[in-house]
């Protein structure tokens, strides 16, 4: 088993009742990426695919840029405590 999928794995048996899942899709242009580096902002509001709004911060998303900008479909998990569990792209 790869180490992404093992990664994978433990995040599903790791959620709890208490937590929340949020799933997201995006498809963001590079251009429109650099707004997160260039803003004084250290977070961002993303509205689900549920239409309810998840404040995280910017570096979340950072981490998914590339040469094309940002795009999938992502999960995020918050404790009950609205901590980050995890932030993945699932495709």
């Amino acid at each position: 088993m790869s180490l992404r999928k093992s990664v994978r794995a433990w995040l599903m048996n790791n959620i709890t009742n208490s937590d929340k899942i949020y799933f997201f899709t995006f498809s963001i242009s590079y251009l429109e990426c650099l707004a997160l580096y260039s803003s004084v902002r250290h977070s961002v509001i993303l509205v689900a695919e549920s239409g309810e709004k998840v404040q995280v911060p910017a570096s979340r998303l950072k981490a998914f840029i590339d040469s094309r900008g940002i795009s999938g479909r992502f999960r995020l998990v918050i404790t009950a405590q609205n901590k980050i569990k995890s932030f993945e792209r699932l495709r």
